[in-house]
């Protein structure tokens, strides 16, 4: 990988980007007075959403396509892939509603027991909850009782 320059927006300086996927850059603009650091988090794995070119480049605040001249924010492009801030997804990308049945996608140590919860397992009649660590599925299982899994671990049956 060539290592490439990247300019601070406010003085100018340049800072040689890392041969890493993702990298912060953290500018030192001693010579610009009152202007604070500023540090800058970029991917240098990022695509066009639009025809899926690889040999983007920033611009700015922007990133631009080569190919079909595509502007956008990754940050913003983020924020509107990640869809409603409610909205639970299973393992493979399915939206998840309260009812659903779903299928547990690898066996699960429960903590604090000798129990485990296996692969395959199917839990019917599922209630999302907003759990802080994680744990946004509240179910019961047959033989086990009632717990809280993480969506990222099942799939919609």
């Amino acid at each position: 990988m060539v290592p490439s320059l990247i300019a601070c927006p406010a003085s100018g300086e340049q800072v040689t980007k890392t041969g890493k996927a993702r990298f912060e850059i953290q500018f030192a603009c001693s010579n610009v007075p009152g202007h604070k650091r500023k540090k800058v988090i970029m991917d240098s794995n990022l695509k066009c959403p639009v025809c899926g070119c690889e040999h983007v480049y920033p611009d700015g605040a922007l990133w631009m396509c080569p190919e079909c001249a595509h502007e956008w924010n990754p940050a913003e492009t983020a924020a509107e892939n990640a869809g409603a801030p409610g909205e639970i997804r299973d393992a493979n990308g399915n939206v998840l509603a309260d009812g659903d049945t779903v299928t547990v996608i690898k066996d699960l140590k429960i903590k604090g027991s000798s129990m485990v919860v296996k692969g395959g397992t199917k839990v019917k009649n599922i209630r999302l909850s907003d759990g802080g660590d994680g744990h946004d599925i509240a179910c019961k299982i047959a033989g086990i009782g009632a717990m809280n899994l993480k969506s990222e671990f099942v799939r919609k049956a």
